[in-house]
């Protein structure tokens, strides 16, 4: 019997990435810097690529899985003062793989003390370092998932049993995405080791970790609940990338009149307002409110399994013109976009 009855391969239900929007604005803004901006902008842009690799790389391992899966990329959660952007959320019928990517270059130990060391080489020395656990890091991520969940429980009996058991189903894996990368752990303890692998060892792992589990498999559309729960739990956060580079910006001269100097603030495009009208009360938000309460009657499911109201208004904050537009907005991956892609594309360029 496989992981499902009916559900065959693995489905992305949100695929975009918040580093992704930053990248291209680091891009955009390089040529507006001074020669020093320009050095500083590069290695952040170099880091970013880095980072953007390494996910790129678990993305591929995932897609190519042939699991019967649901998952969330680039996921960030908020509670109060707490916060945790979690790489990529896994469900499968069992358990919830929590996974933290880092694509590291060098070698790394994990120590008996469970210590991170990496160990890289320059001009033919080689020198160690300590880096900050990604186990830690993955764990505050699992903990403030816990209290989000227990917390929104009603009554005392549910709070205690979704915190009893939240361990049993829900799993962090550090994934060292940077096929290059040596790990030894031979020293760490099991609880450690079991919780760091390759990126070409994900698919064989969750498949084992699935099999072991002794919790009974549950039904596909409470699945799909699950991950939704999530994706709904996710905030979608304005966030200026740009600022630190502001002492490095340089005056450009407008093609109007190039006697005149003209800082970059000013010299960005600007933008006419009209008197504001709540989202709510459009046309568009009406016509793609009422598409999707078709759609869902259509297919015997909730409405906001299609997309909730803040996908919703962002699906109108990003007017999408093709499909390639349409994945970079939260919870549409290539199979949703596919399959309401044209009916939603058509429906936004009548505005």
């Amino acid at each position: 019997m496989g992981l499902f009855n009916r559900m065959k391969e693995p489905v992305f239900l949100k695929e975009s990435s918040d580093a992704e929007v930053q990248l291209k604005k680091l891009k955009a803004l390089e040529p507006l810097l001074n020669t020093e901006g320009q050095n500083v902008i590069k290695q952040d842009i170099k880091c970013l690529e880095y980072g953007i690799a390494g996910e790129k790389n678990i993305e591929f391992e995932l897609k190519n899985s042939h699991m019967p899966i649901y998952i969330l990329h680039d996921i960030y959660l908020k509670d109060r003062d707490l916060s945790a952007q979690i790489d990529y959320l896994v469900f499968t019928k069992k358990i919830c793989f929590v996974i933290e990517c880092k694509n590291l270059y060098g070698d790394i130990e994990i120590n008996s003390s469970g210590d991170f060391i990496r160990t890289i080489e320059f001009g033919g020395r080689k020198k160690k370092e300590g880096i900050y656990s990604p186990i830690t890091q993955n764990q505050r991520h699992l903990e403030l998932m816990k209290k989000i969940k227990t917390d929104n429980k009603n009554n005392i009996l549910t709070k205690y049993m979704a915190g009893r058991y939240f361990e049993d189903f829900n799993k962090s894996v550090v994934v060292l995405a940077n096929p290059k990368t040596v790990l030894n752990a031979k020293y760490a303890k099991k609880e450690v080791k079991e919780k760091v692998i390759r990126a070409d060892q994900l698919v064989k792992y969750i498949k084992a970790v699935y099999e072991n589990s002794k919790a009974a498999a549950d039904l596909e559309d409470r699945l799909l609940a699950w991950a939704q729960s999530y994706l709904d739990l996710h905030k979608v956060v304005e966030k200026d990338y740009t600022g630190k580079y502001d002492k490095y910006k340089v005056n450009i001269i407008t093609q109007q009149n190039p006697d005149q100097e003209v800082s970059t603030h000013t010299a960005e495009k600007s933008t006419i307002t009209v008197d504001e009208v709540p989202v709510e009360e459009t046309d568009i938000f009406k016509e793609l409110k009422a598409y999707r309460l078709y759609k869902s009657r259509e297919e015997k499911i909730k409405p906001y399994f299609i997309y909730n109201n803040n996908q919703l208004k962002d699906l109108i904050s990003i007017m999408p013109g093709n499909k390639e537009e349409l994945q970079t907005v939260a919870g549409f991956g290539e199979v949703k976009a596919n399959k309401y892609g044209d009916d939603i594309l058509k429906i936004i360029k009548k505005y």
